[in-house]
C-alpha cells in the first residue's frame, strides 16, 4: 500500500512543474560548481602568494646568514693574523733574550 501512496504523490505533480524543479536543481548545481571552481582558484592564488612570501623570507634569511658567515670568516682571518704577529713578537723577544744571555759573561 505504501508503494501506491508514493506513486500517487508523484503522479499528482504536473510534468511541467517537475521539469521546472529539475531545471532549478540543475541551475543550483551549476552555481555550486562555479562557486567551488572560484574558491579553488582563490585557494590556489593564496597558496602561490604564501609560497612566494615564504620563499622571499627564506632567501632574505639565507642572505643574512651568508653575510654573518662572511663576517665571521673575516674576523677569524684577522684573529689568525693577530695571533701570528703575537707569536712572532714573542719569538723575537725570546730569541733576543737567548742571544743576550749567551753573550753575557758567565760568572
Amino acid at each position: 500500500m505504501s508503494n501506491s501512496g508514493e506513486a500517487r504523490k508523484i503522479m499528482t505533480k504536473p510534468l511541467p512543474q517537475i521539469l521546472d524543479e529539475i531545471e532549478d536543481s540543475i541551475g543550483l548545481a551549476d552555481e555550486a560548481a562555479k562557486n567551488a571552481r572560484d574558491a579553488a582558484v582563490e585557494a590556489r592564488k593564496a597558496g602561490e602568494k604564501a609560497f612566494d612570501e615564504a620563499t622571499k623570507v627564506a632567501n632574505e634569511r639565507i642572505d643574512k646568514v651568508e653575510q654573518i658567515a662572511k663576517n665571521a670568516m673575516q674576523l677569524a682571518e684577522l684573529l689568525k693574523l693577530a695571533l701570528m704577529d703575537g707569536v712572532t713578537a714573542v719569538d723575537k723577544k725570546l730569541t733576543e733574550k737567548t742571544s743576550a744571555t749567551e753573550r753575557a759573561p758567565r760568572k
